[in-house]
């Protein structure tokens, strides 16, 4: 059986205008516009699925809901793994109903994503984070090498952490303040 591999690395840059633009000269296009992701991250008590390096994750954004299971990272270059991903109608409720079957919410985090399409097979996201802005770029190897190379880039600006991994990193996890990467709390 085929499994779904995601893709992808992020590439941080010094402010959003600055990424926009290095995108925007790339030729690539506007497929959705800047909004707010809100991402759950569950976990067991125990953090089964964190010893499993897998997540369960609830994303609510304003015009949908998904739900994504991500699988253990696949040893790569960049960021690799199965993903398992559907749309939802109720955020709040399948958060209650996961919450019934023993998960909980082990880190919140939120963004502003704007997406773009480069050719047919890579995804180009600017995300601003509580902890600066990155460009993630999705889809086949070859055409996320070509992409970074358009932006001027290289392999060795490649940052294949999570979010989460990168919010501890940071030595802003003051989780007194607050243990989550949310806009407010992070200083």
């Amino acid at each position: 059986m085929n499994r779904p591999l995601e893709r992808e690395v992020k590439l941080r840059y010094s402010k959003p205008d600055e990424a926009r633009e290095a995108i925007l000269k790339t030729g690539a296009r506007l497929m959705r516009r800047r909004r707010l992701q809100q991402d759950s991250l569950l976990d067991t008590d125990d953090g089964t699925l964190n010893r499993q390096d897998s997540t369960l994750r609830v994303r609510v954004e304003s015009e949908q809901v998904t739900v994504t299971f991500k699988g253990p990272t696949i040893p790569s270059t960049m960021k690799l793994r199965e993903e398992l991903e559907t749309p939802v109608g109720d955020g709040p409720t399948v958060l209650r109903m996961l919450e019934r079957i023993g998960f909980t919410i082990a880190f919140r985090y939120e963004k502003y994503r704007e997406e773009f399409r480069s050719g047919d097979d890579v995804i180009v996201a600017i995300d601003e984070t509580p902890i600066g802005t990155f460009v993630e770029l999705e889809g086949s190897a070859q055409g996320i090498e070509a992409f970074t190379v358009q932006l001027g880039r290289a392999q060795s600006d490649y940052i294949t952490e999570t979010y989460y991994e990168l919010f501890m990193q940071t030595g802003n996890a003051d989780t007194t303040a607050s243990p989550h990467m949310i806009f407010g709390s992070v200083t």
